[in-house]
């Protein structure tokens, strides 16, 4: 369903996408939620990415570059698209789509009280895999084991016609695009 500003009544507040600047979606968040009238969604995710320091854990918006606001759109539409860090409120020629409710609200509740949810793309034992780096790159095996204080796994891999494990760094694989967001279990 969309809007358009012209034949928008009065008193009508619906959930809108709108677009911010690069990596600024927790900016313009924090300043849409000071408007009096509106209401802001902001998803965010977490998850642990290799760096030279180590792991490291890193949090990012799940729809970069665009969050959710409840507005009226008739006398809030101006309001909104000019806050800090906003560049837009997503239309189409003079049509402005409206998300669904209930849309917003199953996400809300999937999220924990500040709008992030934990993902992790750990590998388990039976996961099917490539070596990404190593002298076994390019390589695909089977993880039998993991080793969490080693931060290793054990995999079987099969080298010159035989099934050999081998012990290499869990960063060191690929998986299948396989995520798992814990707080929604």
């Amino acid at each position: 369903m969309s809007k358009n500003v012209e034949t928008e009544e009065p008193g009508v507040a619906e959930w809108y996408c709108v677009r911010t600047k690069s990596k600024s979606e927790h900016i313009a968040a924090a300043h849409l939620k000071n408007l009096e009238g509106v209401e802001v969604f902001c998803p965010r995710i977490r998850f642990q990415k290799s760096t030279r320091r180590g792991r490291v854990w890193f949090k990012e918006a799940m729809f970069p570059g665009y969050l959710l606001v409840r507005f009226e759109l008739k006398s809030a539409l101006r309001m909104v698209g000019s806050a800090h860090a906003v560049t837009r409120v997503v239309r189409f020629g003079d049509n402005y789509p409206v998300v669904e409710g209930e849309m917003v609200t199953q996400l809300r509740e999937a999220m924990n009280a500040e709008e992030i949810v934990t993902v992790e793309n750990r590998v388990e034992a039976g996961d099917e895999v490539e070596v990404a780096a190593g002298p076994l790159c390019g390589m695909k095996a089977v993880v039998t084991m993991l080793l969490p204080a080693k931060e290793r796994v054990r995999i079987l891999l099969e080298f010159l016609g035989n099934a050999r494990e081998v012990e290499v760094p869990e960063e060191s694989l690929l998986t299948p695009k396989k995520v798992r967001l814990f707080a929604l279990s």
